[in-house]
């Protein structure tokens, strides 16, 4: 136990955003601007996107027919006079690199040391420490690789099928709806509902875990699947599912789970360091 415990943490550790950097609460910021800025890049189904988001602010993702990606950010900046702003909104953007069927959207600001230094000759130390939020909308082909780099803000995702990889450091609320494919979601802290919405998961399966926070299962009272649930350290697992059946004669707890639903198949596993875990039916209670 001992020894998952600490890989738990480690991999908790390194999804955390390095771009995650302190605010001077004594600065008062007397102007604000925000701006929005879009951008449409031509990308094929079975595609890749890596979207490594800002410090701050909001991200929701859905998948669409299109063979396009859609990106639109919501800058909000501010800073003590308008000379201030005007040099912070030209730090604090996003950049998308297309290469072959991948693409690359890449905040920039400044909490990149690196970004600064390449395209301000002195960028004034006085502003590094100036807030500032981008919150995307982006829209992508159903059927994409994703990997998500997130700071602090809520997190939506439905209606993409793929490989996907999540790593966020702190969300008040993420929504994951899925009805196929390989998720692999790593959360500092937050409250996660994470939805199966197919009876029969096209795909390897789910492995989400949680460091501190709340983890709330959905899945159809018909589903088959191969479900692991367990609490680290404090905090108890809330089972409502009524069809889930112990697997290989373990006997359920308020600390792990280990149970089969239906016929079994594609393989869930969830994890929550300190909080609650809640294993729903949709049919269920769905909070």
């Amino acid at each position: 136990m001992k020894s998952k415990q600490i890989l738990f943490a480690a991999a908790v550790f390194l999804a955390l955003p390095l771009f995650i950097f302190g605010q001077n609460d004594s600065q008062q910021n007397r102007f604000k601007r925000t701006t929005i800025k879009t951008e449409r890049l031509d990308l094929n189904p079975g595609g890749s996107v890596t979207l490594l988001g800002a410090p701050a602010g909001s991200i929701a993702i859905e998948g669409w027919q299109q063979r396009q990606i859609e990106i639109t950010a919501e800058i909000l900046i501010e800073a003590a006079s308008e000379e201030d702003l005007n040099l912070l909104g030209q730090a604090n953007s996003f950049v998308a690199d297309a290469e072959t069927n991948h693409i690359c959207i890449l905040t920039t600001g400044t909490h990149d040391k690196q970004f600064l230094k390449k395209n301000f000759k002195q960028f004034p130390k006085r502003l590094l420490n100036v807030p500032f939020r981008i919150d995307y909308r982006i829209k992508l082909p159903s059927f994409t690789d994703l990997e998500i780099n997130s700071g602090r803000g809520d997190l939506n995702l439905s209606g993409v099928e793929g490989v996907i990889v999540i790593k966020a450091s702190q969300t008040e609320n993420a929504d994951l709806t899925f009805s196929g494919g390989v998720v692999m979601a790593t959360f500092g802290s937050g409250k996660i509902k994470f939805n199966a919405t197919a009876r029969s998961w096209r795909g390897s399966g789910a492995d989400v875990q949680v460091a501190n926070g709340e983890l709330n299962v959905i899945m159809p009272p018909d589903m088959n699947a191969d479900i692991n649930a367990e609490i680290l350290r404090t905090g108890q697992i809330e089972n409502s599912f009524q069809t889930l059946k112990p697997r290989d004669r373990a006997k359920f707890t308020e600390k792990a789970i280990q149970a089969r639903a239906g016929a079994g198949g594609a393989k869930f596993l969830f994890t929550v360091g300190d909080g609650s875990l809640r294993l729903n039916s949709a049919a269920g209670n769905d909070k």
